[in-house]
Formats: structure tokens, C-alpha cells, sequence
């Protein structure tokens, strides 16, 4: 996880998980329309999964 994914994920969180898929999109982009810091958390939560 770098910097700009760090710092993309706190600006415009469904543009930092782009690339994880369409899924963690949605997921995020509905967290994020509910509030900011649900749509961030959940950005740094797939951004920091080891598994993809």
C-alpha cells in the first residue's frame, strides 16, 4: 500500500480501490455516500488485504 493509495483513499475513496475490482467499488462507494469516514475505512480495509 503506498503513499498515494493512502492518500487517494482519505480524498476519494472509491478511486483508490479502482483497480480491486467492481465489488469493492460498490461496497465502498455506498459506504462513502453513507458517510466519509465508513467510505475510508473500508478503502484502507481492501487496500490493506494481503489477499488480492
Amino acid at each position: 500500500m503506498s503513499f498515494w493509495r493512502v492518500l487517494l483513499s482519505i480524498i476519494c475513496p472509491p478511486l483508490a480501490v479502482i483497480d480491486k475490482g467492481c465489488g469493492s467499488i460498490f461496497i465502498v462507494f455506498l459506504l462513502w455516500l453513507c458517510g466519509w469516514v465508513p467510505g475510508v475505512i473500508a478503502a484502507l480495509v481492501i487496500l490493506n488485504n494481503p489477499k488480492n
